[in-house]
């Protein structure tokens, strides 16, 4: 069995998928992808400008690519390499641990594909989209776009930072805004700062 941190056989490249699983895997990065909310924020925002979109569906690609063509041996610290350098390209920082939870979730989803295993893929195809706890995420703003958004309320959403408590696991990010307080604070880097409490019994 591979591990997450190594391909199974050491210092040598990965094993290669079985063909009828290489379809059901890439579809699996799609589903993972697609529920990582820093990501479909910036998706969204279009913080990575018009071809935000194009910049995700290349991530999945190159993820793709990096299991099943990758000459050397698989570590989870390259795949957050991977994935940091495409939320970079969006202008988006994950403050939080979802990086790395995703990395994890890719890769143990291709140990289970190597075995020929979907069960986390069809959870994921059943399931509706769920945020998990990926509640800190800013765009990255410079000084000439930074001097543009401080006119007008159409670019407070695209240069904020969101910080939000950590959320339950029946929670969505719909939910922070529509069931607590929300406040703001522009910081000396020109930063839009939202902070949204819940509710508390």
């Amino acid at each position: 069995m591979e591990d997450i941190n190594g391909s199974a056989t050491a210092g040598g490249p990965p094993p290669p998928l079985p063909p009828q699983s290489v379809p059901v895997f890439k579809e699996g990065i799609g589903l993972i992808l697609s529920r990582w909310w820093a990501l479909q924020m910036a998706i969204e925002n279009e913080w990575g400008g018009r071809g935000s979109r194009a910049i995700a569906e290349q991530l999945l690609s190159d993820i793709f690519s990096w299991f099943t063509q990758s000459r050397e041996q698989l570590y989870i610290d390259d795949l957050e390499n991977i994935l940091q350098e495409a939320m970079l390209s969006l202008n988006t920082m994950a403050e939080d641990d979802s990086i790395e939870e995703v990395a994890e979730k890719i890769m143990l989803m291709h140990e289970e594909c190597l075995e020929c295993n979907y069960q986390s893929i069809v959870k994921l195809r059943e399931s509706t989209s769920q945020a998990g706890a990926h509640s800190h995420v800013r765009r990255v703003v410079n000084d000439d776009e930074d001097d543009d958004s401080t006119d007008g309320d159409d670019d407070d959403t695209s240069s904020m930072a969101v910080d939000t408590p950590e959320p339950k696991s029946n929670s969505n990010p719909a939910n922070v805004t529509a069931s607590g307080s929300t406040s703001r604070e522009t910081t000396e880097d020109g930063w839009t700062v939202v902070s949204s409490r819940r509710k508390r019994n």
